[in-house]
């Protein structure tokens, strides 16, 4: 299939949005409780969803638990959610919306029986089956370091800088609320030079003109966030004199957040993923426990997608599994090179089927997904950061495991 992004001279445009966006702190909150309930018991069945809005949480969904820890942990919501919500950075009730004086409505009760027995024992083998059908796409390319298209990539660094000049004090007229947007012209294949970059950020009243309603954002400000924010993540070689900045084009930012728009668990999946480079399957990740395919099978694909990049055997690939509910192994496995494939694609297809293992029970072995590492993926993206580890009450675990590219070798040596 011919790659529209592989054409001679064109542009093309990502988004990222900040950890105090109100869709990501729904998102944040969401994964916040999966965590707190999978640390005390890794086969809880989860599925969380959060609305934000002036003042107030909602919390709710479906979740089943199996012993006394994790039922303390579930009844115990309200104070997971505060305390992120603190994390996030709304700590002032003059903002409209702060850990201390919003409500917290809780509205969980347990999964149906009836999706559980078909997740619990698989109707084809002893397997655990998948929690729902469903079709997920996973993708990787040559452009950067971390096998990310580009645009997505540096819209995520952007706001991860301006959450990092928020907290270490560097700009403390920022707010949590913010959004980034990079637009790369390509020259055939390959990213050419920055064209414009949009960054709109929540701010206080110290840095608008005039402290009145007709006030604006003031060029200083501006500066600083082209000097200490954009270019400290742009590489050098595409940094140019031609880059068309847009800093909070409106003139001013101050009320945001929940405040300013209501946020909903799973509203941001492009922003998730890769910036709308390459397919989506349509299901969300946040607050979804990994039996749920929607966010354990994107997982996968997307490492099956990076070590194939990383073998060599393709400079671009796209992924897509699908999957029946209850039925452990994937209905269909489907790899897509854009025509830069070394071998023949189905080959490929054939390599990753005898490599990586692709039911939901051996996707969340081979990943170590029964662990609670999915609030660092609430925000900055569920894809191109590096592995690391993260400590729970007292226990390390591995985070962003699919974005390890250790099967790439193999890969590569069963190719000849």
């Amino acid at each position: 299939m011919a790659n529209p992004f592989r054409r001679t001279g064109h542009l093309f445009t990502s988004e990222s949005v900040s950890m105090g966006h109100p869709d990501k702190v729904a998102d944040q909150l969401s994964d916040a409780v999966l965590d707190s309930i999978i640390a005390h018991d890794p086969y809880a069945r989860v599925a969380c969803e959060t609305l934000v809005t002036t003042g107030t949480v909602v919390v709710a969904g479906e979740v089943t638990v199996h012993n006394a820890k994790a039922e303390k942990a579930l009844m115990n919501v309200e104070d997971t959610i505060r305390a992120t919500i603190k994390e996030i950075g709304y700590v002032d009730p003059e903002i409209g919306f702060d850990y201390r004086s919003c409500s917290v409505l809780r509205l969980i009760h347990g999964q149906s029986a009836d999706i559980a027995r078909g997740v619990n024992k698989a109707a084809d083998d002893d397997e655990t089956g998948a929690g729902d059908q469903g079709l997920m796409f996973g993708f990787a390319c040559d452009e950067t370091d971390m096998l990310m298209p580009l645009p997505i990539h540096l819209s995520h660094r952007i706001v991860e800088r301006l959450a990092e000049l928020r907290q270490n004090g560097t700009l403390k007229w920022l707010r949590p609320d913010s959004k980034s947007q990079v637009t790369v012209e390509y020259e055939g294949e390959q990213p050419k030079r920055i064209h414009t970059v949009v960054v709109s950020t929540q701010h206080d009243e110290s840095v608008l003109t005039k402290k009145t309603a007709d006030g604006v954002f003031s060029e200083k400000a501006k500066k600083e966030i082209i000097e200490k924010v954009i270019k400290p993540v742009i590489p050098a070689k595409l940094w140019n004199k031609d880059i068309v900045f847009h800093i909070n084009p409106t003139g001013r930012f101050i009320i945001g957040g929940p405040h300013g728009d209501t946020g909903l668990t799973g509203r941001k999946i492009i922003v998730d993923t890769y910036g709308g480079r390459g397919r989506h399957g349509g299901g969300a990740f946040s607050g979804k426990d990994p039996t749920k395919v929607d966010r354990s099978a994107a997982y996968m694909a997307r490492y099956v997608a990076k070590n194939i990049v990383a073998s060599g055997l393709a400079d671009e690939v796209e992924v897509q599994l699908a999957y029946a509910i209850g039925i452990a192994k994937p209905v269909s496995v489907f790899v897509d090179t854009f025509g830069t494939a070394k071998i023949s694609e189905e080959k490929i297809s054939k390599l990753v089927q005898e490599t990586f293992p692709l039911t939901p029970r051996g996707i969340i072995n081979h990943l170590n997904l029964l662990a609670p590492i999915f609030r660092p993926t609430a925000s900055h993206g569920h894809f191109g950061r590096k592995p690391g580890k993260i400590k729970v009450n007292g226990q390390s675990f591995e985070t962003f495991t699919w974005e390890k590219t250790d099967l790439a070798q193999t890969l590569a040596k069963n190719a000849k």
